[in-house]
């Protein structure tokens, strides 16, 4: 595997190691190691050091120390994981190459799973705030027998603060540039002997980051984000415990993104909405009233309202004078999901042959789907004399069932060695109808597993080898799509995976690394072409089946306690992740890159605490140049970012002062390539440039 720009590493290296904070002695007490990693979104909530697979889990401190609002911040702290800027926030994920970067039309049907304290928000992670959220769990790699069809390059689980033993909370204020203003108040604690419950709410605005030179405002790509949280346990007296979770969001972001000069500079005389009001509720029960085993039900509902717009023309009148030249988009989303989960897991009396465990599992869940959209624009040419009027609405509704039956086995082998195996058969049933007269009722039946071995070597060091297959369900395309491109199919994914986790030096050096190859079967690809050259509305996406794909890569995750004042970390990705067989309508892209893949993706960190409470974190962030679309060779450049936080930590509150993209790093996260400037309207190249550098502080007391 090659990678490439590695020259522009070198200053990230060079930041992390000769900072003032590397070069301080190092005093290490007895007392002073990483705390222990349990992996909750595994079945039985394994430590991480026994996960047969590669995961990063962000805990509360990192979450609030690398962060300011939303997840998108943490994304670059992950190996192998990026973001598609086609919306406000990063609703669109990839892992190792693998995700989705944008859904206009169509049947939901995302590849990186996103729950929110077991509430299904796949494919809409707009509301992926951050305010009191206890972990975030990243499992690389398919999951095809844990979560299904919507985990094919992996999960990301999001879990928000429990309720403790004892009352506390805690209040945040944020300020910064750009108009930036954040409140949160978070309160929990014990109700009775057996009732527990944790209530948080928060709010945060700011400007975003845009001047709209034409209507003199710089809020057209403002951000207003609101959440609420609710979390119940309830612990009675006998062999049944119960978790409720409850969560509100409303995001209503502004979204103008794009200018035509590719600054932060727009132009637009109808800035759009990216907004996302979502209501949410899980509850999870488990008894344990025999010795054989556990009785786990995991239950969830979501409702959510999603409207997405913008000025698909970038521009104005008096900008595009003497041509009329104006065109809106509009989408409007409700999406309803139910889900039923029941798990049988094995106890210590119920092991097969007094050395596995087992697990049988069935899963029911059900989406309804509407979307209705309005393209309308006008376009006149004076010098030919040619005019074009739009006014295109269209409206979908789209309803899946989906059932599933999974089972897993965990077999000791020796007295160091375990083999677990696991499947999971799923079948989905659709029924989709549309304005257009389109009625389609799609079923399929998939299936998916994986074997993995793991081998303690000694007290401080484990490895495996893991073996998946994982897969999403096909689907079809809607409105005017080329010949014989209506319906793809399912794909497959072979996973063979490889690592070693470890903790050295009493626990203050931890390690965890592993390599992939992957091999994608009717791999899915969604690509584009515009319809009309004057007409920027006219883009017709579209997904097919590439006959074969493959990744290959590495990822490494190094945590050291080097003191008990100065703890470091560093986590690298690397990634070759190409299409083996794809021919489409702009040409033959075999041999190439896939998009949004970054051949590398680094985060180096040092945070130092003084005895006195004075605290300082520095975090340095690189990212090779990725492909931004399959429908075009157009590429972003390889980017730096450094980011820093000083302050003081008393007993109950802290004040931190933070400056994100310290040095004002000029980077893209999406790029179009045609077709958008009259009367000749060439193909030019056309980027969404991620957030300048903002300073800001916050205040925040724990009682």
């Amino acid at each position: 595997m090659q990678v490439r720009h590695f020259d522009r590493l070198l200053p990230v290296f060079a930041c992390f190691a000769l900072s003032p904070l590397s070069l301080l002695p190092l005093e290490l007490s007895a007392n002073d190691v990483i705390e222990e990693i349990v992996v909750t979104a595994d079945y039985r909530g394994r430590r991480l050091a026994d996960l047969p697979s590669s995961a990063s889990i962000l805990d509360q401190q990192f979450i609030r120390e690398a962060a300011v609002q939303h997840f998108e911040e943490l994304i670059y702290a992950v190996p192998n994981m990026n973001w598609s800027g086609d919306g406000h926030r990063a609703r669109y994920l990839q892992i190792r190459g693998i995700g989705e970067l944008e859904q206009y039309e169509g049947a939901p049907n995302p590849s990186v799973g996103l729950l929110i304290d077991d509430i299904d928000f796949s494919g809409i992670g707009t509301i992926a705030t951050l305010f009191d959220v206890r972990s975030i769990e990243i499992l690389r790699g398919g999951q095809g027998s844990r979560y299904g069809a919507n985990a094919l390059a992996g999960i990301v689980y999001v879990q928000s603060e429990q309720p403790g033993p004892e009352w506390d909370g805690l209040a945040r204020v944020t300020a910064g540039a750009d108009d930036a203003l954040g409140v949160g108040l978070a309160l929990g604690g014990p109700l009775s002997d057996t009732w527990g419950a944790r209530i948080s709410a928060q709010t945060y605005r700011s400007n975003g980051f845009r001047n709209n030179r034409f209507l003199g405002r710089d809020d057209t790509h403002n951000r207003d984000e609101t959440t609420a949280r609710v979390k119940f346990t309830w612990d009675p007296e006998s062999d049944c415990a119960f978790e409720f979770a409850s969560i509100y969001a409303d995001v209503d972001d502004g979204y103008d993104a794009f200018a035509i000069d590719n600054s932060l500079a727009t132009l637009s005389d109808k800035p759009g909405r990216d907004a996302q009001r979502s209501a949410g509720f899980s509850a999870r029960a488990s008894w344990e009233g025999s010795a054989y085993y556990e009785l786990v039900s995991i239950s969830s509902v979501a409702d959510s309202d999603i409207r997405f717009s913008f000025d698909a023309d970038w521009g104005n009148d008096q900008e595009w004078a003497p041509f009329t030249y104006d065109f809106i988009s509009e989408n409007e989303r409700e999406r309803q999901t139910a889900s039923q989960e029941i798990r049988l897991l094995s106890r210590p009396d119920g092991r097969l042959f007094d050395t596995a465990d087992w697990l049988l599992g069935i899963y029911y869940s059900r989406m309804r789907d509407g979307l209705h959209t309005r393209n309308q624009g006008s376009y006149y040419d004076p010098i030919w004399d040619f005019a074009l009027e739009l006014d295109d609405r269209y409206s979908g509704d789209y309803e899946a069932n989906t059932w599933a039956l999974y089972s897993q086995l965990d077999m000791e082998v020796g007295t160091q060695g375990r083999v677990s195996a696991g499947w999971r058969l799923e079948r989905r049933d659709s029924d989709y109808a549309d304005s257009r007269g389109l009625v389609l009722n799609p079923g399929e039946t998939m299936a998916g597993g994986e074997l993995s071995y793991h081998r303690t070597i000694d007290d401080s060091v484990s490895a495996y080898v893991n073996l998946s297959r994982s897969f999403k369900a096909g689907g079809f395309n809607l409105g005017v799509v080329p010949e014989g491109r209506r319906n793809f199919d399912r794909e497959y994914l072979w996973n063979l995976e490889a690592g070693i986790k470890a903790e050295w030096f009493e626990d203050t050096l931890r390690f965890n690394g592993a390599v992939f190859y992957s091999r994608r079967e009717d791999q899915q690809v969604r690509t584009s072409y515009q319809l009309v050259p004057n007409d920027p509305a006219s883009f017709v996406f579209f997904t097919a089946n590439a006959a074969r794909g493959a990744t290959r890569g590495a990822e490494a995750e190094i945590t050291w306690l080097a003191s008990e004042r100065l703890s470091l970390f560093a986590n690298l990705g690397l990634l070759d992740a190409e299409f083996k067989e794809f021919v489409t309508p702009t040409g033959d892209l075999s041999g190439r890159d896939q998009a949004h893949a970054p051949n590398y993706s680094l985060a180096a960190g040092a945070t130092y605490r003084h005895g006195n409470g004075l605290f300082a974190r520095i975090d340095a962030i690189a990212r090779d140049a990725f492909y931004f679309d399959v429908s075009h060779q157009q590429r972003s450049s390889a980017y730096r970012l450094v980011n820093v936080r000083l302050g003081y930590e008393a007993v109950d509150w802290s004040l931190e002062f933070w400056v994100r993209n310290l040095f004002d790093e000029n980077y893209a996260v999406r790029g179009f390539y045609f077709g958008n400037e009259p009367p000749d309207f060439p193909n030019e190249l056309y980027t969404r440039q991620g957030d300048p550098r903002q300073a800001g502080i916050t205040f925040e007391k724990r009682f």
